[in-house]
């Protein structure tokens, strides 16, 4: 009789394009978010936590195609009996948003002002930074047609950004609208479907201007550009006194939202559409004036492009202006964090009437980096006090200990692997990067003692033995039972 074939092992590896997240990762992702949430929610805002599935239909733009139907998102067709609908991972948070809004209409507030917060799944290529599973930080306003919500959402976020620990003058806040850049390419003679593959370049390369400088974008606007590596990017085709209209729009940033709102008039003079986009641009400025919102933190800028279709009004950027390294060694900026802008008709796909929205997304895992690249968090994570087991027949006692550390606040846990070796507890400790070791043997249980060591303190005097601060202070102790809380949180205090 012929043998089974044994099945071969799995292997114990992440799938391309996703990681895993440990212990500080974690905790300092969700502390951010805390405080990213306490933000939104004193501004009004109510968290909103959707399924991770949604119908492929309810995705819009990123509807299946024929030869394709997953391009894009992680889509599978449930089976006939159960509908047969194509369903999908949520690809971001606002078209989820727009189909909340759409169905629960008659329910919810008019306007409704919502955060939402977690992963979202994009079936795309991955490569260095760029995963398929990623987590993303929301609030949107549906249903409020005045820009006073584009500038509440502006003013929020500059509130959020130093919550989180981007101080002031290490953040700016910049903001366009659409509308005004629709108005100069209607100036410059880009209007009309004949028009759309010029427009797309022309947006595309003022959204390089940082990157490439005055010269790279206008070699995009005109006949095309070679880069350093030789490849060629086909430009807009666009003649000189229209190349002269984008640039003119691209520098109009002047040194007050007043003097810049008066620029971009002039450009615009001559299209209704943009003219409509400056009156907007005047009233989100003076409205965040009035607020206390100054320049230091957020500024009208023209340069501003958002890539999203989608957008009908106000755009908006954070961009973070403090120097890192880049690969080689280079200073640079280290650039955007979160952006957004008004999308009018995306809630109209379900409704067939226009609702507007406004909203902003955060790059979490930027802003974390960000965090990281300041110094505001370590990478690290303080474990918990361990209590060690000398006896096995005495776990109640040490169950006790930890549960009266606990109950005061303090992290706190028993050792549960094998006792036996006492220096495999205190290697488990440094390895869960603990501060304290508490140690009850019989002789110290009959005399109602524990003895307390700080492992911190020890591992500086193992390093510097002769650093006369540290040799001034024991790293071990011993106190009476009663006083475990109070020594032990002496210690940690000491430490924090």
């Amino acid at each position: 009789m012929a043998k089974d074939r044994k099945q071969p092992r799995p292997k114990a590896e992440t799938p391309k394009g996703f990681r895993d997240y440990f212990g500080a990762e974690v905790l300092e992702r969700q502390q951010m978010l805390d405080a990213i949430a306490r933000v939104y929610h004193a501004h009004g805002f109510d968290p909103l936590e959707t399924a991770a599935v949604e119908t492929v239909e309810a995705l819009g733009k990123f509807l299946p195609d024929v030869d394709r139907p997953n391009a894009g998102v992680f889509a599978w067709q449930e089976e006939e009996g159960e509908g047969g609908n194509w369903l999908a991972l949520r690809y971001d948070m606002t078209a989820p948003l727009a189909r909340v809004a759409a169905q629960f209409r008659n329910d919810l507030p008019s306007p409704y002002r919502r955060y939402a917060m977690g992963p979202v799944w994009r079936n795309e290529k991955p490569g260095p930074g760029r995963f398929r599973q990623f987590y993303q930080c929301d609030a949107d306003t549906v249903g409020a047609a005045s820009v006073a919500a584009d500038a509440e959402i502006c003013g929020m976020l500059a509130d959020a950004l130093e919550a989180v620990g981007i101080e002031r003058g290490d953040y700016i806040v910049r903001i366009n609208n659409r509308k005004v850049l629709n108005g100069v390419l209607e100036v410059a003679g880009l209007s009309g479907d004949d028009k759309e593959e010029a427009r797309g370049i022309v947006l595309r390369a003022i959204d390089k201007l940082d990157r490439l400088g005055e010269d790279g974008v206008r070699a995009l606007l005109g006949a095309g550009r070679k880069d350093e590596s030789g490849d060629f990017t086909q430009g807009a085709g666009l003649g000189v006194a229209q190349a002269d209209v984008i640039m003119g729009f691209m520098a109009a940033r002047r040194d007050s939202a007043a003097e810049t709102v008066a620029r971009l008039s002039e450009l615009v003079a001559a299209s209704q559409i943009g003219q409509e986009g400056v009156g907007e641009l005047e009233t989100i400025a003076d409205l965040l004036a009035a607020q206390g919102y100054g320049p230091d933190r957020i500024v009208i800028d023209p340069s501003v492009v958002r890539g999203l279709g989608y957008y009908t009004g106000p755009v908006y950027e954070a961009e973070l202006t403090f120097e890192i390294l880049d690969e080689k060694g280079r200073p640079r900026q280290f650039g955007s964090v979160a952006g957004g802008g008004r999308y009018d008709d995306l809630v109209k796909r379900f409704t067939g009437q226009e609702v507007p929205a406004t909203g902003v997304s955060i790059g979490v895992d930027r802003l974390l980096a960000a965090l990281r690249a300041k110094g505001r968090l370590s990478g690290e994570n303080q474990g918990p006090v361990i209590v060690t087991v000398m006896d096995r027949d005495r776990m109640a006692d040490y169950q006790r200990m930890a549960a009266i550390l606990r109950a005061a606040g303090i992290r706190a846990e028993v050792y549960l692997g094998n006792p036996k070796n006492f220096g495999n507890q205190l290697k488990y400790a440094d390895k869960r990067q603990s501060p304290i070791a508490i140690i009850q043997g019989e002789d110290e249980a009959a005399r109602g003692v524990v003895q307390i060591k700080d492992l911190i303190l020890g591992a500086k005097l193992a390093e510097e033995a002769t650093l006369e601060e540290w040799k001034s202070q024991p790293a071990q102790i011993e106190v009476a039972l009663d006083d475990l809380v109070a020594q032990t949180q002496v210690i940690l205090d000491r430490h924090r």
